[in-house]
């Protein structure tokens, strides 16, 4: 193994919508996307994904070996060390680690700088640096967590919307707008929920986000209790006013308004991105 070879780093940022892929070399970067890279919900697809993506990568770098390279895979669908090491055996390379995809997320978001991130998508997590030390909340998918995420958010609505119908809490104009695109009947509610995946109750979400900030009461409970759960997570976490505050995924900045202002006001731009801390990750790897 040459000594220019171990100098190649590769990063991965594997996500259940697409997976991205950068090598850096001999001062250049290279970048490549792929498809979807779930390993828990597909892993022989998941697996496809990234070694084409490698071998895409290597192309277009015009390195013609890479197993010497080092690299950081941050993937969806990590549960825990098990997958991670039936991920890193299933490809050749020697110099590699795999994880889940919040800490390349946080290394990015936050670069050299102490503080906490909260990633909230489709999905959820939250995570503080201090020291160098990474601590990380939640991220244990739709069915037990994803708490104040996107997929969260959907179905929440539809439960008020149930909750509504049995009398349990006031119709409003956004209640009465989910009811109606589910036939107007809470069957229809419960059918669309018996096999709704998470995107889907998602998709959701910007409806909701809308209503809230124009003031709709079932919205505003909603977008209410997610900022709780993010407010008890950064306690928890021992973040405190004044520590950078990083937003990451699209619904995320939208819960500026339900929280604290000196939570709101500490929000900031990600330095980087997961992709960004993948790489940053892989230049930590040993050969």
């Amino acid at each position: 193994m040459s000594d220019a070879n171990t100098e190649i780093l590769i990063g991965v940022d594997g996500g259940g919508t697409a997976c991205r892929f950068a090598l850096s070399h001999a001062g250049g970067r290279v970048e490549h996307r792929a498809g979807p890279a779930n390993v828990y919900s597909d892993f022989r697809a998941a697996l496809a994904t990234l070694t084409s993506g490698l071998e895409a990568l290597a192309a277009k770098s015009g390195l013609a070996d890479l197993t010497g390279a080092r690299l950081y895979l941050g993937l969806a669908g990590v549960t825990g060390p098990e997958m991670a090491a039936k991920v890193a055996a299933a490809l050749p390379y020697p110099n590699i680690v795999v994880d889940d995809d919040r800490r390349s997320a946080v290394t990015g978001a936050l670069g050299p700088r102490d503080g906490a991130v909260i990633g909230i998508g489709t999905g959820s997590f939250l995570a503080r640096k201090a020291g160098g030390r990474v601590v990380l909340m939640g991220g244990w998918g739709f069915a037990l967590g994803d708490e104040a995420s996107g997929a969260w958010l959907g179905r929440r609505l539809l439960q008020y919307v149930l909750h509504v119908a049995d009398g349990l809490a006031p119709e409003t104009a956004l209640s009465t707008a989910a009811l109606r695109r589910h036939g107007g009947t809470p069957a229809g509610v419960v059918e669309f929920a018996r096999e709704a995946s998470p995107a889907r109750y998602g998709a959701l979400a910007p409806e909701i986000v809308v209503a809230a900030e124009a003031g709709d009461g079932a919205a505003t409970a909603i977008m209410t209790e997610g900022a709780g759960y993010i407010l008890r997570g950064l306690d928890r976490l021992g973040w405190r006013p004044g520590e950078t505050l990083c937003p990451l995924g699209g619904i995320a900045a939208h819960y500026a308004a339900f929280l604290p202002s000196d939570v709101a006001g500490a929000f900031s731009q990600p330095e980087g991105s997961a992709l960004d801390g993948a790489l940053a990750l892989a230049a930590e790897v040993r050969p």
